[in-house]
């Protein structure tokens, strides 16, 4: 370390808390303060002059030089961050050399100038439009990906409303709610149908997140993050319509299946309306020897419409089961559906010895749904029960019976159940049965009971499986109880094949 007695022109206070050296014009130290000293000694360095820039040479030459100090030049030390001060004395040819211990400021501004390039790399990369607006909606800001999403540059929507950037009919009364939930709670989600700046529909997930002002908490600026999601509101667009599409061919498939129950359902009416017919024709040829034969013919007459209605509505359930078109809710009653899908089904289980038995409950419960789709699923689960039979109990070797329950639970739950007498499933089969394409029977597509699991859960329920209490497969449709019912549960009454 060099060090010299000289008089300076500097006086180095002890109680300085910056380190201070006075340097000669070659870099000599003439004197230091003890802030120096510590410095030195926690740098680890034997020479003080260690401390100072490696360039102090030409510094102290040109503040003689120029006759002006030169600030901020930076000394790094292991786990020691200097910034040093030059200051001239022309007169004596002497500098005051001060630094400071700038260590933890120089960690805080590099954290922030990375946090800031990591802030641009984002914003300006991100495919996501992150915008700035004041309280009434108007852009303060936006990242470039605005162009590629609404067709504007940012600084072209610095001040525009977003009534002018989002045109729709119903975007006032949209923002005016979004509005009240970013005051009350901090935070909102809009999804808008909007037409870019170049004509193209488009969809956009908007979600907001209110700045407030620290003391009042009064919303001062707002934080949008707005996605494109075009593409996957219409890719859900065509999966409803392929399900519809592939619920309408089970439908068609079904009706085949049930080709034979149609023809008893149709066979029946007609054969009696023509036996009444061939009645009332005899009658009518006896009236003029007998006229008490017209009274006989009256009520011929009366049978054959009430035959022919039942055949017009057997008629008119089919073309509506198998009706293509939007889905059509209504309240329906679950016991009335049973009945109705058990009469379509009835023929196909008596060829196969099947009986289906209804255990129905008294309260009659109802839900909203479609009636078509539920039938379709009722219909599903009771032929997979009778299919299900007949591994077990071929026809022409023993009866076997497919046994349907309606319940409201005290979970509150209202529950229709198809149970069979089948072979039933093993703990793999149960936890792949509703995995679409999966089946056990040697023709079978696998998609009725997946897509009847969907259409259970399309109405709020859930269509699930467990094995039954004396063997087969129990099928449960669970829906929650609407408000229009009694919470309380009830106990169904048994019904017979024929009744």
């Amino acid at each position: 370390m060099t060090m010299t007695s000289a008089v300076t022109a500097f006086q180095l206070p002890d109680s300085d808390p910056e380190a201070g050296l006075v340097l000669g014009a070659d870099t000599t130290v003439l004197a230091s303060n003890p802030t120096a000293k510590a410095l030195s000694r926690e740098a680890g360095t034997v020479d003080i002059t260690e401390l100072l820039p490696t360039n102090a040479q030409a510094l102290i030459n040109a503040c003689l030089t120029q006759g002006r100090p030169i600030e901020g030049v930076e000394r790094r030390l292991p786990g020691l961050i200097l910034l040093w001060t030059f200051i001239p004395d022309p007169a004596s040819g002497q500098i005051l050399a001060r630094g400071r211990n700038a260590t933890d400021d120089v960690h805080k501004l590099d954290e922030a100038t990375r946090s800031s390039r990591l802030y641009r790399l984002i914003t300006e990369n991100t495919t996501d439009l992150i915008s700035r607006h004041a309280p009434d909606g108007r852009f303060i800001d936006a990242t470039p990906a605005s162009w590629r999403l609404l067709g504007y540059w940012p600084e072209e929507l610095r001040g525009k409303p977003l009534e002018e950037v989002f045109p729709s009919s119903t975007i006032n009364s949209e923002l005016e709610d979004v509005r009240n939930r970013l005051r009350d709670e901090g935070y909102a989600t809009l999804t808008l149908d909007i037409v870019h700046r170049d004509g193209s529909r488009r969809w956009f997930e908007i979600a907001s997140r209110a700045i407030r002002e620290t003391y009042t908490g009064a919303v001062i600026e707002v934080v949008s993050v707005s996605r494109d999601i075009t593409a996957r509101v219409e890719s859900e667009e065509n999966n409803r319509r392929l399900a519809d599409e592939l619920a309408h061919t089970a439908r068609l498939a079904t009706l085949g299946e049930l080709a034979s129950s149609i023809a008893h359902e149709m066979n029946q009416p007609l054969a009696t309306i023509v036996n009444f017919a061939s009645a009332s024709q005899r009658y009518l040829r006896q009236a003029k020897a007998n006229p008490e034969c017209l009274d006989r013919v009256d009520d011929g007459l009366q049978r054959i419409t009430h035959h022919a209605n039942r055949a017009s509505e057997v008629i008119r359930r089919l073309r509506a089961f198998l009706r293509k078109g939007p889905k059509r809710t209504a309240p329906i009653s679950i016991n009335d559906a049973v009945i109705n899908v058990k009469r379509l089904c009835q023929w196909d289980a008596e060829k196969s010895s099947v009986a289906i038995r209804e255990r129905l409950s008294e309260s009659n419960p109802v839900i909203t749904a479609d009636p078509v789709l539920l039938e379709q699923v009722l219909i599903n689960l009771i032929r997979n029960g009778i299919d299900a039979n007949i591994e077990s109990h071929p026809p022409g070797t023993s009866s076997s019976q497919v046994t349907v329950t309606t319940c409201v639970t005290s979970g509150q739950e209202i529950l229709i159940e198809v149970a069979d007498q089948g072979p039933g499933l093993d703990d793999d089969g149960l936890r792949q049965m509703f995995t679409p394409f999966y089946t056990s029977k040697p023709h079978g597509l696998g998609l009725g009971l997946s897509m009847s699991r969907s259409i259970v859960e399309g109405f709020g329920g859930f269509l699930d499986a467990q094995r039954g209490c004396d063997g087969g497969l129990v099928l449960i449709c669970r829906f929650p109880l609407p408000h229009t019912n009694k919470n309380r549960s009830d106990h169904p009454r048994e019904k017979g094949q024929n009744e």
